[in-house]
């Protein structure tokens, strides 16, 4: 049994009887299994995720039904629209010298090889810069490979200097006369599994089919290069039938007034794995979080309200028309917190509140500490979906989580069930749930008074 001693280090500040409550949330979250459980029935019950597809439909279904299970209030869906992509074939070879075939994956948003595919020799780049930094003449009919190294860090700060040549690599390719793109996957491990994830190409470019490569392929790619020429052969397919729908699935617990405390997390994925790190862990730990508050039976001075966000993976669609459809009313909203991180414990407390608010954030700190959270900085970005929301003058709060392998599964085929430790996840969830009741009940809040 795990316990979380009391003690009146934020009782100037937070009332002491909502402080006694968020430890009774720690206690019952670190001994709730309630967010795995969620996360379980989502990966099973539906799986892979994709955006804009069926199986994403069935995901919002799943949402809406979990959350009547569960008794949640004012229960929707809020639909919006998408591009849809799905690949339907992936193949690629080195034909000579030495044939052999490359375990890869397409790039979300890729166009296809023509038909029969098509063929062409390698020339390799370090890095994306090298090749920006390469002449707009000398590529043409080549195959390009972007061998750029991810480096691997707690908090995932290498991935947005990697990530930059997904959609980088087909871009400059295709400014250079090339015929395609290879890239290293967006990734920190050394298994067999290649990483997707979405690209975006810029306007009045020639557009070039994309996939990244395994790690242990793309090393096999170079260690061929260093004998000699290299041809390859790739063969990728996509289907692509224009605007579909897709939506987010909302639901509160209604507070005594209509101020609004936002946590959620992402409901779509990548279609390898079954999307159990990103995003199912995100939506069993901030609805799980919700429902053990529920059942304090108690109401909460503001409402709070859990988003299951939708299409995130292919550019925050949801996130932005969730900002579009609240525009009018996010003064209203008092903070945002998203989960998108997988399930590793949560180590750091990070804010983005007006300087005079701080001592807000360090008195929550306080409370949170037990667990093993950090006090962080006041830079948080309140995770992607809330980014657009943010922006428009949201406060934001991150319950970091230790993000160290992360990325060796992320839109990989290996994203399941199997890489979530229960018992980090009811960290998690026991920290979500005394965070939010904590918010939802304070008297001031986190915007500048000025």
């Amino acid at each position: 049994m795990f316990f979380v001693g009391c003690n009146a280090h934020s009782k100037d500040v937070i009332d002491q009887i909502i402080v006694d409550e968020a430890k009774l949330l720690i206690n019952r979250g670190l001994n709730s299994n309630i967010g795995f459980e969620i996360v379980e029935s989502l990966t099973t019950e539906v799986g892979p995720r994709l955006a804009g597809t069926e199986a994403e439909k069935r995901a919002r279904d799943w949402g809406e039904k979990k959350f009547k299970e569960l008794e949640f209030s004012n229960i929707r869906s809020e639909p919006f629209s998408v591009d849809h992509w799905e690949r339907r074939h992936e193949h690629v070879q080195i034909i000579s010298p030495f044939p052999q075939n490359l375990v890869v994956t397409t790039l979300g948003g890729s166009v296809s090889t023509p038909t029969g595919g098509l063929s062409g020799d390698i020339v390799s780049f370090p890095t994306l810069q090298a090749l920006k930094d390469a002449p707009l003449s000398g590529l043409e009919g080549k195959v390009v490979f972007v061998d750029e190294y991810m480096t691997r860090t707690q908090g995932g700060s290498g991935y947005g200097i990697a990530v930059k040549k997904r959609s980088g690599a087909a871009n400059e390719a295709g400014k250079r006369g090339a015929i395609a793109a290879l890239i290293r996957s967006v990734g920190t491990d050394h298994h067999r599994f290649a990483h997707t994830g979405q690209m975006t190409y810029e306007k009045d470019i020639k557009k070039v089919p994309v996939a990244a490569l395994s790690a242990p392929d793309a090393d096999q790619l170079q260690r061929a290069l260093e004998r000699g020429d290299v041809k390859v052969k790739l063969s990728l397919h996509v289907e692509a039938k224009g605007k579909v729908e897709s939506g987010n699935v909302i639901a509160e617990i209604p507070g005594l007034t209509d101020e609004i405390v936002l946590i959620g997390a992402h409901l779509d994925s990548w279609d390898l794995g079954t999307g159990a790190i990103d995003d199912g862990a995100g939506i069993g730990i901030t609805v799980g979080a919700a429902k053990l508050i529920m059942d304090l039976n108690k109401v909460p001075k503001r409402t709070i309200r859990v988003v299951m966000f939708g299409s995130e993976e292919v550019g925050l669609v949801g996130a932005r028309a969730y900002a579009e459809k609240y525009k009018s009313s996010l003064h209203k909203h008092i903070v945002g917190a998203e989960s998108d991180f997988g399930a590793g414990r949560i180590w750091k407390f990070d804010t983005n509140f007006a300087p005079e608010k701080l001592y807000l954030g360090d008195a929550i700190h306080k409370i949170l500490e037990p667990l093993g959270i950090g006090r962080g900085d006041n830079n948080a970005s309140g995770g992607p979906d809330i980014g657009p929301i943010r922006e428009l003058g949201v406060p934001a709060v991150t319950l970091k989580q230790n993000g160290w392998d992360y990325f060796d599964y992320h839109h990989t085929a290996d994203d399941t069930l199997d890489k979530i430790d229960p018992s980090d996840m009811a960290q998690n969830v026991a920290a979500y749930a005394a965070f939010t009741w904590i918010v939802a009940n304070l008297d001031d809040d986190f915007r500048s008074t000025e």
